[in-house]
């Protein structure tokens, strides 16, 4: 992959904060729909969700990401009555020695030392038996990430954070709805930050794949009247798809890792030309990217990969051929990555596209981020 030097400022532009979306539109298929093609640079049209169907041609395999959101926001006070608030966000469990449960946390609070506890505080406000004791900073997480003991429950991982957990949301939504005085309730959050398709037995992401909000029974019914096809792969979301760019350049940004499959899509790999194959959402397309890099090297796909692909203008999409994608935080990865998709090598930048584009969006008044409108990218 050769991609172009990218300076951060280069994916920087100003969003007025009504544009930020706390909640999603009822019914989730009414959101709008800003329909873009990858050939043609003059398209662009404003359509609702709904219309996707009639968007697509018989044969194309949208791709979806069936990862299950896990409620991994952890609110929690001091246990030694001090007064000292923390909030956390679960990343995953380790093995631990003598049964007890070990977690890797994120940690954002006052004076952290190994030793300090935390009580945690659930969903409705209430305290509850569980303390979290800081351990050791766990650097290879990035910085805040600690591992913690769990007292106060024999409950397995699953099972206590259904419990005592936050519905994850990302916090330019939380502090959006701070500012507007909004507060839903954390099971609103359960029920809508969550795709209609997402799989129990794939729990893992401390992040929404949003793109896929949007979907509906009635769209998928459209999709099958179509002749659309559907698959599923598995990428659970990490903490990583909330850090912005804070390098001075794209290239020297730690790229997360997260982990994800093939699942289901496996067997329809690599495509054999019938019909174009539309990933919903960055997560379904950094998934399908990082095997087809794997394939071009060994045939034999592992079943599963920890990715840390990073696509941005310059990169050569192999397996993608184009995206259902919501609109994007400043000075992100995300937006580097349909900057990449909306390029034509020789004629067309796509950073200058995404600005364009977006700047229709933000006059049009689209809602922005994970509870906002979608936008079509057309092969």
């Amino acid at each position: 992959m050769s991609c172009r030097a990218i300076h951060t400022d280069e994916l920087d532009f100003e969003l007025p904060k009504e544009l930020i979306a706390t909640r999603p539109i009822e019914p989730r298929d009414q959101s709008r729909l800003l329909v873009v093609q990858r050939s043609n640079p003059d398209r662009l049209e404003h359509r609702v969700f709904a219309d996707l169907p009639e968007l697509l041609e018989p044969e194309d395999l949208l791709v979806f990401n069936r990862s299950r959101v896990v409620p991994a926001r952890l609110v929690g006070e001091n246990a030694a009555n001090t007064g000292g608030a923390f909030e956390g966000l679960y990343l995953h469990a380790l093995e631990s020695e003598g049964g007890g449960l070990i977690w890797v946390v994120m940690l954002r609070a006052k004076r952290t030392k190994p030793g300090k506890r935390y009580r945690l505080i659930d969903a409705h406000r209430c305290q509850t038996d569980i303390i979290l004791e800081l351990i050791e900073k766990h650097p290879a997480e990035g910085p805040g990430a600690w591992r913690v003991r769990v007292f106060g429950s024999e409950l397995p991982t699953d099972q206590l954070l259904e419990r005592v957990g936050h519905t994850p949301l990302p916090p330019y939504i939380l502090a959006q709805r701070q500012a507007r005085d909004e507060d839903p309730g954390d099971a609103y959050d359960r029920s809508h930050y969550q795709t209609v398709y997402a799989n129990e037995k794939d729990a893992g992401s401390v992040a929404a794949p949003t793109a896929g909000l949007h979907f509906t029974p009635k769209v998928f019914d459209g999709l099958t009247s179509r002749s659309v096809r559907t698959t599923e792969v598995i990428l659970h979301v990490g903490a990583g798809t909330f850090k912005p760019v804070e390098t001075e350049t794209l290239a020297a940004h730690p790229m997360h890792a997260e982990e994800c499959s093939m699942g289901d899509a496996v067997g329809l790999f690599p495509p054999t030309g019938n019909g174009r194959t539309i990933a919903v959402g960055s997560t379904s397309a950094r998934t399908l990217e990082s095997f087809a890099g794997l394939h071009e090297s060994n045939p034999i796909l592992p079943q599963k990969h920890s990715t840390r692909i990073m696509i941005s203008p310059g990169y050569r999409w192999r397996w993608v051929d184009g995206m259902v994608t919501n609109f994007h935080l400043p000075r992100s990865t995300l937006l580097a990555m349909v900057a990449s998709m909306l390029e034509v090598p020789g004629k067309v930048d796509g950073l200058d596209r995404i600005h364009t584009v977006y700047a229709q969006a933000i006059h049009e008044q689209y809602r922005f981020f994970s509870y906002g409108d979608a936008m079509l990218i057309l092969p």
